[in-house]
């Protein structure tokens, strides 16, 4: 495609299923980054939070059997919720964590579509592809960005229908993975190459990412870039300052003199919340286990916790607005996911100085560098991950040493200014998709 004049001032919708955590962080971030006098910002949200659950407290699945019209706000029968909300509405109707408020106060519109949720679901599904095609239409973008699998596959067809001239997506890991059934693999691989037709421009966060995505034919050549997760580097630096560690027990009430292995994320099936608990089990009851960040499996782990007999010393904190100031408590951060792109958590705790533990998963070791920047363990392994965190714990020398190390890995392309940069290049590229309408 030819590119944009690079005097016009671009109307670009970011469009994203859940719009918090890791994901929805670097997309803020991005947004963020964007010179307002070249760009105008919006969000396209579903109406889900960290719990997977939509903030009228129901299970986040939408009710509707029609396209809103126009980007209006459409109903399934009387008294039911509206499908889209703008604007002030949408923010209020925001779930717990997500990144609205922050998005609208810094000027962006805001749409919030109800069907838009990140589970399997035809019936919502095809109702959000129809509402946010209406939605695409009426907002007459140049750019639609799309993050996450379920956004990422619908947004881009919806985009795609609407006719907008230039498609990009981010990929921050893939929904498929080894540890799905081959069939349930093979429908995510086909959905991807689906929604890859027409998508003029991928962001692949972490080097596997890239890997995978050539590998599997999801992408040629001139339209992959890879991409690394922003983070605000200079707040979790500032907030580990001369005093944090003390400054942050307090704040948590720890008792004094233990030690702390800690981790951040969503409590699902993918970040192994019950593996680093086992793990937890298997380290001596001087060490006090943190979880930061809530989601589906909070029930279950809690559970598990008291079966393990560790309710004195595991305390699941749930989602905090406070991270920066919290980091600084953790003698090590263990990560036990069972697969990643590149998460954020991983930057943040470098620039905060906390020694790393993290699964052997894609694309972990752009960062994490066994025995040289931190420790790697393979994902399901409660007791190596037990292990690799003792054996930080037990040398603080060595653990500092590889934490400084680390710090060296992550230069000024982990910055939000630096995805500002990136997304300016990748928006006004003349990379094409292979199938336009």
């Amino acid at each position: 495609m030819e590119a944009f004049d690079p005097d016009r001032k671009l109307r670009v919708a970011t469009v994203i299923t859940r719009f918090n955590g890791g994901a929805g962080n670097v997309a803020l971030n991005g947004a963020l980054a964007l010179d307002p006098d070249r760009y105008e910002r919006a969000v396209i949200t579903g109406g889900v939070g960290m719990d997977s659950a939509a903030a009228d407290g129901s299970s986040g699945g939408g009710s509707s059997g029609g396209s809103g019209g126009s980007g209006s706000s459409g109903r399934d029968g009387a008294g039911s919720a509206p499908d889209v909300l703008h604007g002030e509405a949408a923010v209020a109707n925001a779930a717990a964590g997500d990144l609205t408020p922050r998005a609208f106060g810094a000027g962006m519109e805001i749409t919030q579509v109800r069907t838009l949720v990140p589970q399997i679901s035809p019936r919502d599904d095809l109702a959000a592809l129809r509402t946010l095609t209406a939605v695409l239409v009426e907002g007459r973008y140049d750019v639609v960005h799309t993050h996450s699998a379920k956004g990422g596959v619908i947004g881009r067809i919806a985009a795609a229908r609407a006719g907008v001239p230039r498609i990009v997506h981010t990929w921050h890991g893939f929904p498929f993975n080894e540890f799905q059934s081959p069939l349930r693999r093979s429908v995510y691989v086909r959905l991807e190459r689906m929604a890859a037709r027409h998508t003029d421009a991928f962001l692949a966060i972490g080097s596997e990412t890239v890997t995978t995505a050539l590998r599997l034919g999801l992408a040629t050549p001139d339209r992959v870039r890879l991409s690394w997760p922003a983070v605000d580097v200079a707040a979790f630096e500032a907030a580990a300052s001369s005093g944090a560690r003390a400054r942050a027990r307090r704040r948590l009430d720890l008792p004094l003199g233990v030690k702390v292995v800690g981790s951040v994320g969503r409590l699902q099936f993918q970040k192994g919340p019950e593996i680093f608990v086992r793990a937890l089990a298997e380290l001596p009851d001087d060490v006090f286990g943190l979880w930061i960040g809530g989601g589906p499996m909070a029930g279950e782990v809690e559970r598990l916790t008291r079966r393990l007999g560790l309710t004195g010393r595991m305390r699941w904190l749930g989602h905090r607005d406070d991270v920066p100031e919290l980091l600084p408590a953790f003698d090590v951060l263990a990560m036990a996911s069972r697969w990643e792109g590149l998460p954020c958590v991983l930057v943040e705790a470098i620039a905060a100085g906390i020694p790393l533990v993290a699964t052997a998963v894609p694309s972990n070791q752009d960062l994490v560098l066994a025995g040289e920047t931190g420790m790697l363990v393979p994902p399901q392994d409660p007791h190596g991950l037990a292990v690799a965190a003792a054996a930080l714990l037990d040398d603080p020398v060595a653990a500092a040493r590889m934490a400084e190390r680390a710090r060296g890995r992550v230069g000024d392309w982990f910055t939000p200014g630096y995805l500002g940069t990136v997304l300016d290049e990748t928006y006004r590229g003349t990379s094409a998709r292979p199938h336009r309408r």
